[in-house]
């Protein structure tokens, strides 16, 4: 039942349940989470940018004004300081001074070209030829001059930009380190967050599963969520309970294989005790004893032989119907005949002892379904029993009726009650009561535990009520309805 339990819950997992489904939608959130960061920075760099909106033109002007209102206020100005400082974060920016000096927000020298046509249009020269020679074709640069009180001083300049979009270059070069540092960052946390949880389930399963090869059939595994891993640990619980299930029974087995063969050793003993004594006296005293003597060995081994017969034949009974191998010949009968059967076969002791006996039977129970050899033999265990324990002039009854859909047999009798310590050991094989109520003598000692199982073979229970002058014992069965026959509610007084 667990089993298929495990089975039914993993074909019910849905596809949004799946710990594959779990694993790539954490991917696309980690890599949608990453983009959405990048996005972040650029929009950041983007924001940071002096001019970001600006044209170049505009942003070359800005700067050789800003150059030529720094050197009116101080003729001394480190251009090159300025640069870095106020421009270090622009696109790279040159300032081409007229004495030849020149300045720049970065590392790089001003390409040659460029210089020199720079220079040249400081000097008054047609940047476009130089001389006769036309000047070797440069890729767009943009210039301003830098006035200091309406004197020319310099030329700010703007570099021909390398192909492709010049925010992009920076942030490029910006996110060089930190966006190396963020795909380190971003791993390390994908690894913590997505595939931590299902390495710690599945380290749990590999745990539990080792604990279980070395035989500790307690070892169980957490199981959290609905998707395959959940289903194995499911499983693999379902599993190990089922093994420390057999384990249990087995282990019930030897001890009840151990207790039997203990008990079948001591009852076995009496009688063979008994036969080996008289076998002995008989063989010993060969022809000197007298006829009479002889005849009570003989009839007392005898005895002993049919007692030994009737251990062995119930031991038997027992083992097939506690193993599930005693076959039952399902069919209706009819109750109050089965009754008569077990009165009709104890009538002399009933007649002896001066006891009455009544039977009642209900319309509704006369015709049952079960094997009726079989309840025939529970009933006459119990009626067998009941005589023992009747006083003289005692009454004792048998009933049958339907309540809750089950049919209900019962044998009552009149007499001591029995002890309430006893009462939970009645149907365990060779149990001894106190021998107020026990004859060590008479019947194998399995007659209630035979009967115990063949009532759970039918797939019935059998329980016991005793108090001060009453014991009844009840065998309720599974009732269907019969196919033909009837029966009559009748009391009868023997």
């Amino acid at each position: 039942m667990t089993r298929n339990n495990g089975l039914t819950r993993a074909a019910s997992v849905r596809w949004f349940q799946s710990f594959y489904f779990r694993l790539a939608f954490s991917f696309v959130v980690f890599v949608v989470s990453l983009l959405i960061a990048q996005s972040a920075i650029f929009s950041l760099v983007i924001a940071r940018r002096p001019f970001p909106n600006r044209a170049p033109n505009n942003v070359v002007a800005i700067v050789a004004a800003d150059l030529g209102s720094a050197l009116a206020q101080d003729p001394s100005l480190d251009v090159d300081a300025f640069l870095k400082r106020e421009y270090g974060s622009v696109q790279p920016a040159y300032a081409v001074m007229k004495d030849g000096a020149i300045a720049s927000n970065r590392t790089a020298p001003l390409v040659e070209e460029v210089r020199r046509s720079v220079e040249g249009v400081l000097a008054g020269k047609d940047p476009s030829r130089d001389g006769d020679e036309p000047v070797v074709t440069l890729p767009p640069f943009v210039m301003a001059p830098i006035q200091v009180g309406g004197e020319l001083r310099g030329i700010a300049v703007l570099p021909p930009a390398f192909p492709g979009n010049p925010v992009a270059r920076d942030v490029a070069r910006l996110l060089s380190v930190p966006g190396t540092g963020l795909l380190v960052l971003a791993t390390v946390l994908a690894a913590v967050f997505i595939f931590e949880p299902s390495r710690r389930r599945l380290k749990a399963l590999q745990h539990a599963s080792r604990r279980l090869g070395a035989g500790d059939l307690s070892a169980r595994v957490p199981v959290t969520g609905s998707d395959e891993i959940a289903d194995v640990a499911a499983t693999f619980n379902s599993m190990a309970a089922a093994l420390a299930e057999r384990d249990q029974a087995l282990r019930t087995v030897e001890r009840l294989r151990a207790q039997m063969l203990a008990d079948v050793s001591h009852e076995l003993r009496t009688p063979l005790t008994a036969m080996r004594g008289y076998v002995e006296t008989l063989h010993i005293a060969g022809g000197s004893l007298d006829a009479e003597t002889r005849e009570r060995y003989f009839a007392t081994l005898e005895r002993e032989t049919y007692r030994l017969d009737r251990i062995v034949k119930d031991l038997l009974d027992l083992a097939r119907f506690e193993n599930g191998a005693a076959d039952l010949e399902i069919r209706d009968f009819a109750i109050r005949r089965l009754f008569e059967h077990v009165l009709d076969r104890h009538r002399q002791e009933i007649l002896k002892c001066g006891l009455s006996v009544e039977v009642s039977v209900s319309d509704a129970a006369d015709q049952i379904g079960g094997d009726p050899g079989r309840i025939e033999q529970v009933i006459d265990n119990l009626f067998a029993n009941a005589l023992k324990h009747t006083p003289d002039r005692g009454r004792i009854a048998l009933s049958a009726a339907i309540a809750d859909g089950r049919a209900v047999l019962a044998v009552a009798n009149t007499g001591a009650a029995i002890p309430a310590e006893h009462i939970a050991h009645l149907f365990e094989r060779f149990y001894k009561a106190d021998q107020a109520r026990v004859n060590a003598e008479d019947g194998s000692g399995l007659g209630l535990s035979i009967a115990k199982a063949i009532v759970e073979r039918h797939r019935g229970t059998i329980d016991v009520v005793s108090e001060s002058g009453r014991t009844i014992f009840s065998v309720s069965l599974p009732h269907d309805p019969p196919i033909a026959g009837r029966g009559h509610a009748s009391s009868t007084n023997l």
